[in-house]
């Protein structure tokens, strides 16, 4: 009798919860929400996995799309037979596990896994998912010299064309991949006996999040009620702790065990209760002057650097908003920049904010250590500009002192101090709810759509959508001025 599927990925799922593997091969009756983010890592990474290929040029690749299973492992196994010496997603099938090598190498009468992360270290769960590819491999007759795990070198620059030599690195994981062999047939086993019978009664736990946020935590979720253990901000408590015990909404926590802040956030939910330091307040609004400036970056980031002089994973910004006030009260003047898709936008945005904001403007941010880095970060790549942006930076000040502080206090803030929670609080009327793009990550997704847009309809509404909700988060930060009596 053929035992049930199973993959590396599944095997993966299950090792993490055995319940996620059943709901994954068995999916419940519930609605998820979609996850255009993960879909977003799924392609980043797979044009990583396809760069990757060329640290061993020449390979014949055995595709997912338009093979069944068994014709990837019968095509696998002729190359294997005509003397490939390279291939790229090569299929194995043992005891019905199946695998996928990123990239498999032959090294003598023996062959090398090579394991493509987009992660910038080896980690605990890439050691299990190579220790299932040299199982399986080994099961099937091959002799596995080498098990490496290829990961993104966040020191490699780019300076002209992609360096696929200088922008991974692999390292040696065949021992640890041998040492856990042992206990995979034990682990396989459990994992299919979970499969068998009615859903698994395992209870949330740390493992939701633990190594991956679970694809299924808003099924095992929906008995948590708002204002939940859960929601509680700041650490010092093991929230686990209190859900084993039962202590799950606001209104059970004991008050003692908690600090000032969570104290705080505790008796204002439940009392719908706003707190203003009058005093803190004028204090932090005496550190401002005007004009004003009220400025916002948005950035990308990539595993493949896009940019000649940028890293894995830099920072790169695309896109400000400006909002002007030449004296308090006064309506805001608005400014704004976009990048064209696939064109360093870096020089073009800071001239052209340094012609806006000039060297005596007070620059108002929300979370000053962004854009402060993103400022210092232009004044070391154009030294000509260093001196005009350093003296941008000693005049940058930060709305979210007051809120990150206390010194201002909405009950529905939900104890955070994020302009996401901050702004409708404070301004009912302006909220992110129901935006295209409403948080930085869709932000940050919405340029790498754009970059992969031909002109036309599309590619306006995506513009357009950016710059409405990079507008928003100045206008926000003028109008939460406004409010605290700035």
């Amino acid at each position: 009798m053929r035992k049930k599927g199973l993959s590396k990925s599944l095997i993966l799922k299950g090792i993490q919860c055995p319940k996620a593997l059943f709901l994954q091969k068995y999916p419940p009756d519930f609605e998820f929400p979609p996850k255009p983010d993960l879909e977003a890592k799924f392609r980043a990474g797979h044009e990583v996995g396809i760069l990757a290929q060329k640290l061993f040029p020449g390979g014949i690749e055995v595709p997912f799309e338009g093979l069944s299973v068994p014709e990837q492992i019968e095509q696998t196994r002729q190359l294997i037979d005509d003397g490939a010496n390279v291939i790229y997603e090569a299929s194995f099938e043992y005891d019905g596990i199946f695998v996928k090598v990123d990239i498999l190498v032959k090294n003598g009468d023996a062959w090398q896994i090579h394991e493509v992360k987009m992660s910038t270290s080896v980690k605990e769960v890439n050691l299990n998912d190579v220790a299932i590819q040299f199982y399986v491999l080994g099961h099937c007759g091959l002799l596995v010299s080498g098990a490496y795990l290829v990961h993104i070198n966040t020191q490699y620059v780019r300076q002209g064309e992609i360096d696929v030599k200088q922008l991974f690195a692999g390292e040696d994981v065949l021992e640890e991949a041998f040492m856990r062999q042992a206990n995979l047939p034990q682990i396989i086993d459990d994992l299919r006996s979970a499969l068998q019978g009615d859903e698994p009664q395992i209870d949330i736990g740390p493992h939701c999040n633990d190594p991956y946020d679970c694809d299924f935590d808003p099924y095992c979720w929906q008995h948590i009620p708002s204002n939940s253990i859960f929601d509680l901000k700041g650490r010092g408590i093991k929230k686990f702790d209190y859900y084993d015990r039962g202590i799950i909404r606001f209104e059970d926590i004991p008050l003692g065990d908690l600090n000032k802040a969570q104290r705080q956030q505790v008796d204002a939910t439940l009392n719908e209760k706003d707190s203003t330091d009058s005093e803190a307040v004028s204090a932090f609004l005496d550190t401002l002057w005007y004009p004003l400036y009220h400025l916002d970056f948005e950035t990308f980031n990539s595993a493949i650097p896009k940019f000649d002089g940028t890293r894995p994973y830099q920072q790169v910004p695309f896109q400000y908003s400006l909002h002007v006030q030449h004296e308090a009260g006064a309506e805001p003047e608005h400014y704004e920049f976009l990048a064209d898709p696939d064109v360093d936008p870096r020089r073009q945005l800071i001239e052209q904010l340094l012609e806006l904001i000039p060297e005596d403007g007070c620059v108002l941010t929300y979370n000053q250590t962004f854009e402060k880095g993103v400022l210092r970060a232009l004044a070391e790549l154009f030294p000509d500009l260093s001196g005009a942006i350093n003296k941008r930076l000693e005049n940058v000040r930060d709305l979210m002192v007051p809120f990150r502080r206390r010194d201002v206090y909405r009950w529905q803030m939900r104890g955070s101090y994020s302009i996401k929670e901050v702004l409708p609080a404070m301004v009912p009327e302006l909220s992110y709810v129901g935006m295209e793009i409403a948080d930085g990550m869709a932000a940050m997704q919405a340029y790498h759509d754009m970059c992969s847009l031909e002109p036309g309809d599309e590619l306006d509404q995506l513009r357009k959508a950016m710059l409405e909700y990079c507008r928003l988060d100045t206008l926000g930060m003028v109008r939460i001025l406004e409010a605290i009596g700035g």
